[in-house]
């Protein structure tokens, strides 16, 4: 008789079976794979949007102009401010002057989040409080709480002045400072801080300077 070679239909049934748990254990594998790479992607996303927070507003409060007749050079309280920046999202700092406005304002989510208003400086600034509209934009969400203080400045000693929860003198302060803090401590993404912004502008709002050499 002839030698015939070939496979069973079991042992077929059996190459089949492995074959495709082979098959299933690559996809969970890259499954599980695709999982972790979105989720460190979302996290670096989020820690470099807080990184990209604290310097927009490092650069638009650094970035305040000194106007006397049609604005104050900045007005605010706990939950507000409002001034005029040579800094802008849009533009950096190579635009228009902008009306700036920082608000809180509860947040959908659970706490609050500062909302940030933007417009062109075109004349005398609003005397309405900052609020919040349709064109404003999210600086920072899901905050346990958010307030603003204003550093008094003393040109003669500049170790003197306290934090006060309001500004609405005719001169600047020595710094800003937003205070922020997550909703959620535990999360292991790179929380909002606390942002102090020096304000370098030495010049006395109520001095006339005049060039008196002749």
């Amino acid at each position: 008789m002839r030698d015939e070679r070939g496979v069973t239909l079991v042992e077929l049934m059996i190459a089949i079976t492995l074959v495709a748990a082979i098959v299933a254990g690559l996809l969970f594998a890259m499954r599980t794979s695709l999982l972790a790479y979105q989720k460190t992607s979302v996290r670096l996303e989020d820690d470099a949007r807080a990184v990209r927070i604290e310097q927009a507003l490092e650069r638009q409060v650094s970035g305040l102009v000194p106007l006397v007749r049609d604005c104050p050079a900045l007005q605010g309280d706990e939950q507000s401010m409002r001034f005029v920046s040579s800094y802008s999202l849009a533009e950096g700092s190579r635009g228009y002057l902008r009306i700036v406005e920082y608000v809180v304002a509860q947040d959908p989510a659970g706490g609050v989040r500062l909302m940030m208003n933007e417009r062109l400086y075109a004349g005398p600034c609003s005397k309405d409080p900052p609020r919040v509209d349709a064109d404003s934009i999210e600086a920072a969400g899901k905050l346990r709480y958010c307030r603003m203080a204003y550093r008094e400045s003393f040109p003669d000693n500049m170790l003197a002045g306290d934090w006060v929860a309001s500004w609405d003198r005719p001169a600047m302060p020595g710094a800003v400072r937003i205070e922020m803090a997550p909703a959620d401590s535990s999360s292991v993404r790179l929380p909002t801080l606390t942002v102090n912004i020096p304000i370098r502008i030495t010049r006395d709002l109520g001095a006339g300077y005049v060039d008196d050499e002749r």
